[in-house]
């Protein structure tokens, strides 16, 4: 073979050895890319304390129970005896009477719906000129008289937006136990219309002490003002949890009172926020709000809600993430690429949660992918929806790996991404459901209340940690021994 031959078929091979060469690193290289996109800023819309601050619109309810007997028994201590008395003669009427009016036996009271029913026994004693001529002889002087009356009075009961008990009584009618007369020279002088007209002049005298005593024997204002201040007292309702139940006072509403089975009724609604915080020690007491004026509803809303928060650090969500994910290997496009996750890490930014995951293999380095972190209250876990890739980690793949784009590695991340919080709520439930069941607040002061459904609020990111806020809703009541007897 001529040397020029040899030659040329050298260079051919070598050619071909360098274009193998070449080839292979070719498809190396489009079967095994870096990428390196952008890391997602990271930032914060709520601090820890401003979650553990967070409130919640509920309604604390203070049942309102006065016994008919308590009303009673404080108005005929405070009735007693002389209750009228007129010492002239001559007034604007010239009716010719002296009088004095006692209580002869208690004042009976009975209530129906939002009136009272007043039975009182008078003894009256009356003075009255007389003149008589008898036989063509006039005969004038005074002659006193003892006699008793029943009278029945109704008082229609209200409240004033400043909490002031206000009465309207009337009298409804009366009835002669024994009738006024006097007796001159042997001759009986009916004096029954004068003592009529003396009575209807002053009936207004007794209506207006009912009325008086009736107030002052109703101080709702006072103990309203008890139930608010203790409303403002933090609660510990947890000593494993730490946990404490505040409420900020905000406005109460009432319902009007009514009797029934002889007990006078109703109820304070003290509205506010409720507080669910943990804390070592007892918080602070907020700055003393004055009691705010009435309002006066016809049904209290019975409606409490307690946050119940579980918390998840960003350590800890990576730790349980990686553990899932690690060494787990994905395929794309029949076999043809294939990734594996090496490590997975995680921040904040704003309402989303920024996933930070490492791949190898047919792509090496790190991806960024986003999602919206929500408790869900069926399977009690925390879970990212809408897990998509970053807007920079999405175009570095479409220059570097566009078939990561066109698999579902991002939905089957995102069915993943779960971490179970469920416990940690459950228990926080039961062990505020134990401690209202009679939760001993002070001395003739328990908090009473159940725990019924839990609704989501949402999840919340601080710069260290996920929080999963719920509402345990259900209804709580303040039993005030203060309100009761009166």
């Amino acid at each position: 073979m001529q040397p020029s031959l040899r030659l040329n078929k050298w260079l051919v091979n070598c050619l071909n050895v360098l274009f193998a060469m070449v080839f292979a690193l070719s498809v190396w290289q489009c079967r095994s890319k870096s990428t390196s996109p952008k890391a997602p800023m990271e930032e914060y819309k709520y601090s820890d304390n401003q979650i553990q601050n967070e409130k919640h619109l509920s309604v604390l309810n203070v049942p309102v129970e006065i016994p008919i007997s308590e009303i009673e028994n404080q108005i005929n201590a405070k009735i007693k005896g002389l209750i009228y008395e007129d010492n002239s003669y001559e007034d604007e009427d010239n009716d010719n009477l002296k009088a004095k009016v006692w209580k002869i036996s208690p004042i009976k009271v009975v209530a129906i719906d939002s009136s009272f029913l007043f039975e009182v026994p008078l003894k009256i004693w009356v003075s009255a000129g007389y003149k008589i001529s008898p036989l063509g002889i006039t005969m004038s002087g005074y002659k006193d008289t003892e006699f008793s009356i029943k009278i029945r009075l109704i008082s229609k009961i209200g409240i004033s937006s400043n909490w002031a008990i206000k009465s309207e009584t009337y009298v409804d009618s009366y009835d002669w136990i024994s009738d006024p007369n006097i007796k001159v020279a042997g001759i009986n002088i009916p004096i029954k219309s004068m003592a009529s007209r003396l009575l209807n002049k002053n009936f207004d005298k007794i209506t207006e002490a009912i009325d008086e005593q009736v107030a002052s024997n109703i101080e709702l204002k006072k103990n309203a003002e008890l139930a608010w201040n203790i409303a403002r007292q933090p609660v510990l309702l947890s000593k494993e949890f730490d946990t404490w139940l505040a409420i900020v006072p905000t406005a109460v509403v009432m319902t009007p009172l009514l009797a029934k089975n002889n007990i006078l009724r109703s109820v304070i609604g003290i509205k506010g926020y409720t507080q669910t915080i943990t804390s070592a020690h007892k918080p602070a007491i907020p700055a003393v709000l004055k009691l705010p004026d009435l309002q006066i509803v016809s049904k209290v809303s019975e409606d409490f809600k307690v946050g119940l928060i579980s918390v998840v650090s960003y350590a800890e969500a990576a730790r349980l993430a990686t553990a899932k994910f690690a060494g787990e290997k994905f395929s794309f496009l029949a076999g043809q690429y294939n990734v594996e996750v090496t490590s997975i890490d995680m921040y904040g930014q704003n309402e989303k949660l920024v996933i930070k995951a490492g791949l190898k293999g047919s792509i090496n380095g790190d991806i960024y992918l986003k999602g919206v972190p929500s408790y869900d209250p069926i399977t009690q876990q925390l879970s990212l929806k809408g897990l998509d890739y970053d807007l920079d980690t999405r175009n570095s793949i479409v220059k570097t790996a566009g078939w990561l784009l066109q698999g579902q590695f991002s939905r089957m991340m995102e069915r993943k991404m779960v971490f179970p919080v469920g416990a940690q709520i459950s228990d926080a439930k039961k062990t505020i459901q134990k401690a209202l069941s009679n939760l001993k607040v002070t001395e003739g002061v328990i908090l009473r209340g159940s725990l019924t459904d839990i609704t989501p609020d949402k999840v919340y990111l601080t710069p260290e940690h996920l929080y999963s806020v719920v509402f345990a809703n259900g209804n709580v009541n303040l039993k005030v021994n203060g309100l009761k007897g009166i």
